[in-house]
């Protein structure tokens, strides 16, 4: 979506008019909030994607699991800071 904005200097205009009437005109059409909102927005993640993620991490807790039964891995304690 582009959206253009345009000046046109008149008769005898100084240019940093010009300048000014432009920044005005791209501050009123908006498209410098559009671009900020738009710069920290994430895309979502595919469906697939998703899953596989967490297959992956079923996958990790189930061998912890196993390990920490076997007693070759020792449980963390849960810490809390305040």
């Amino acid at each position: 979506m582009a959206i253009n904005v345009q000046v046109k200097r008149h008769n005898n205009e100084s240019s940093a008019n010009v300048i000014r009437r432009f920044q005005k005109r791209v501050q009123s059409s908006g498209i410098i909030q559009k671009v900020r909102g738009k710069r920290y927005s994430s895309r979502t993640k595919s469906r697939n994607v998703d899953r596989m993620a967490k297959l992956k991490k079923l996958v990790k807790k189930e061998t912890y699991d196993k390990l920490l039964k076997l007693g070759k891995v020792k449980e963390q304690q849960k810490t809390f800071r305040r």
